[in-house]
């Protein structure tokens, strides 16, 4: 049962930090790419702040673990991490298509597994790695099927780069995992969001008309913060690399928002690629399986 909560955390949290992409991309037309980024995550630190405020006042405190000075080097990495990651994701964003950049995040699932693997020495299981590998070759499908996206656009390559940052970050928050997930996204969202504040204004970026600053903040909370808390709640039992291979659905389905909303209808490699997604799901839930019976 817990594993299963555990599963149903990370699909949550997949879906909704699928919202991220198609909704920047529209936001993206008015509002800088650095601004946005620091927008993105303010509102997850304090959209969560406000949460535990209103818990607190209604006689709820947290039972959960603090965050310690023992934790002080991996919070330092989180946040760093997430000054970069979304800075290189909005540029990406804002120069390539949003189903692009949605399908490209699949490699945050990559580096992540690498990342566990060699740095974390987090066992990955032969099923897992093929589980990996048809998500790399689902999102190939998906990228041959627009020619130009097999332009190794500038743009691509700063998504690349996020999502190299966002799999390094993920094992960084895995180290975390123990302690109240709503506590970390607070740290993580207000730490990162100012952070990106001041690249903004240091790069010479403008603050944005306010009529879009409260769409950006509740992006910000629902597509990051929200997202953030339930796949902390995921690591716990999942750990890094299986909850980044559970997550890999929401590329897809920021594909799916994107088609619907920009008015693009897939060709049958779309419908091909989703096929070898849900084999490599079909893998990565039996792997969660035959975890539990080794244990």
């Amino acid at each position: 049962m817990k594993a299963r909560t555990a599963i149903l955390s990370a699909i949550l949290a997949a879906v909704l930090y699928a919202l991220n992409a198609p909704a920047s991309k529209l936001l993206l037309a008015s509002v800088p790419p650095s601004m946005m980024a620091a927008l993105l995550y303010l509102g997850a630190g304090l959209g969560m702040l406000a949460m535990g405020l209103v818990r607190r006042a209604a006689g709820k405190p947290s039972t959960e673990q603090h965050l310690t000075r023992r934790d002080l080097p991996y919070i330092i990495g989180m946040i760093v991490l997430d000054i970069l990651a979304p800075i290189f994701l909005m540029i990406g964003i804002s120069r390539t298509t949003a189903a692009n950049a949605s399908l490209l995040n699949n490699f945050e699932i990559v580096a992540t597994s690498l990342i566990a693997l060699l740095v974390f020495k987090e066992k990955i299981s032969r099923r897992l790695w093929m589980a990996i590998g048809l998500i790399v070759l689902s999102s190939a499908l998906l990228t041959a099927e627009d020619a130009t996206s097999l332009q190794f656009s500038m743009g691509s390559v700063f998504v690349l780069l996020a999502s190299c940052c966002w799999g390094l970050e993920n094992n960084c928050t895995r180290m975390l995992s123990a302690s109240d997930p709503q506590e970390i996204v607070i740290v993580k969202g207000i730490g990162s969001g100012a952070g990106a504040l001041i690249v903004a204004f240091l790069s010479g970026e403008s603050f944005p008309a306010w009529g879009y600053v409260p769409f950006a903040l509740l992006l910000g909370f629902v597509a990051y913060g929200l997202s953030i808390y339930f796949y902390v709640y995921a690591q716990r039992s999942l750990g890094a690399a299986r909850t980044s291979a559970y997550y890999a659905i929401a590329p897809f389905i920021g594909v799916l928002l994107s088609l619907v909303i920009f008015r693009d209808w897939p060709g049958w490699l779309f419908f091909a690629a989703l096929a070898v997604m849900i084999v490599a799901t079909v893998l990565v839930t039996k792997d969660q399986a035959g975890g539990e019976a080794n244990e």
